[in-house]
């Protein structure tokens, strides 16, 4: 009987949709399922499941340069984002960055836009401007970008912010576990944080704020008084210990190791005729957007997945679906907006990635350079061997 050739291994490189669960979150959600009381409740195992609750809150809170009593647990960063911008922004001129997330730009509709560089940065200058005119306000700045990693000059804004008077909101989520979070000690008023973007359980996330403004939060969803009545509701308390643990668990030393893997990545395909979107400016050290001029994003994403090698195009959040991004072309991309993947490494990636991944990424290069100079699908075209690249 003949054997059948095993199937390749899949290779998750789709970290910034989501990372993979860490042990220490897995172990911890485990054993709080275990814990039957509610942590309302004033009984033994009510006060044992508040202190999980609060033990976890006093983890998230510390590791973003906030108190424990500022710190709002809530189903993710969206309701985050949303939490804070109604709660914090209502009365208050809004501003929101050209290359937020959704997340952030739905919640604050009619809001005035912060144009963006080539590479993705927001200028101070004209942030400095346009705040003369609008006291008050509440700037809406991402950490770092989620499909192309680029870092925003944080520090910078938070003091155009001070000088303002304005509040800056910060939507952290793919920064955190990646580079140093400790964004409420650096100046911003409140921070976005999902759990399951830094190696957490799905279906949770945070809301950290300055104690300047925590007392004047307006809840989205009321209820039982849950939260220092600002969000109603039972806490999911294993997920939220889940979440505590993967904050545990992050090593922000393996930042080196990960930026080598990319780096690879990144000096293979722009041998092989990709564009690396924003690549002048600092970015986070798992994430590399790859433009291929003349081939889809759709067909790439496609392609690589039937090479077991998972990546996207855009946000994993927009329903599922491979489009045009809004991000790029805020970036001036235009038609390259269309041709472009996000590569994310996630914490436990293989240290052979940059050979498999460059090895599959050369058939599509090759494709693109075909169809690019109209060939024949069936006519060789010189791109460099991967044994050439890494």
């Amino acid at each position: 009987m003949t054997n059948l050739p095993s199937r390749a291994e899949p290779l998750y490189l789709d970290a910034n949709a989501t990372e993979p669960l860490r042990p220490e979150a897995r172990a911890a959600l485990i054993e709080a399922l275990d814990h039957v009381g509610n942590p309302a409740s004033v009984h033994a195992d009510g006060r044992a499941a508040r202190q999980i609750l609060e033990q976890a809150r006093v983890a998230v809170a510390v590791h973003f340069g906030a108190h424990p009593q500022d710190l709002v647990f809530c189903s993710g960063a969206t309701e985050a984002n949303a939490l804070a911008i109604h709660g914090l922004g209502t009365g208050r001129p809004v501003l929101v960055g050209a290359t937020e997330h959704d997340a952030v730009r739905a919640a604050a509709p009619g809001a005035t836009i912060i144009p963006v560089d080539a590479d993705g940065l927001i200028d101070p200058a004209w942030l400095d401007a346009r705040l003369a005119t609008m006291p008050g306000a509440l700037v809406c700045a991402m950490a770092a970008n989620n499909e192309t990693g680029v870092i925003h000059q944080l520090d910078r804004i938070a003091a155009i912010c001070a000088m303002h008077g304005a509040m800056l909101h910060v939507d952290a989520v793919q920064s955190a576990g990646r580079m140093a979070a400790d964004h409420i000690a650096r100046g911003a008023t409140s921070v976005a944080v999902s759990a399951h973007k830094l190696g957490g359980p799905k279906g949770v996330g945070a809301l950290v704020m300055a104690p300047q403004v925590a007392d004047r939060l307006m809840p989205l969803i009321r209820g039982g008084g849950q939260e220092r009545g600002r969000r109603g509701g039972t806490p999911d308390l294993p997920a939220i210990a889940g979440f505590a643990a993967a904050i545990g668990a992050i090593r922000l030393a393996d930042a080196t190791r990960l930026a080598a893997l990319r780096e690879a990545i990144e000096d293979g395909a722009l041998r092989m005729g990709a564009i690396v979107v924003g690549g002048a400016a600092p970015r986070l050290p798992n994430t590399v957007c790859l433009a291929l001029p003349g081939l889809s994003a759709e067909t790439q994403v496609i392609v690589l997945d039937l090479d077991h090698i998972r990546v996207s195009a855009g946000a994993a959040c927009s329903s599922g679906k491979v489009a045009r991004s809004p991000v790029l072309d805020a970036m001036g991309l235009h038609d390259l907006a269309g041709c472009a993947i996000r590569v994310s490494l996630p914490w436990n990636v293989p240290g052979d990635t940059p050979v498999r991944f460059l090895a599959a990424y050369r058939r599509l290069a090759a494709r693109a350079l075909r169809k690019r100079e109209g060939f024949s699908t069936s006519r060789e075209t010189p791109v460099p061997d991967v044994a050439e690249l890494v």
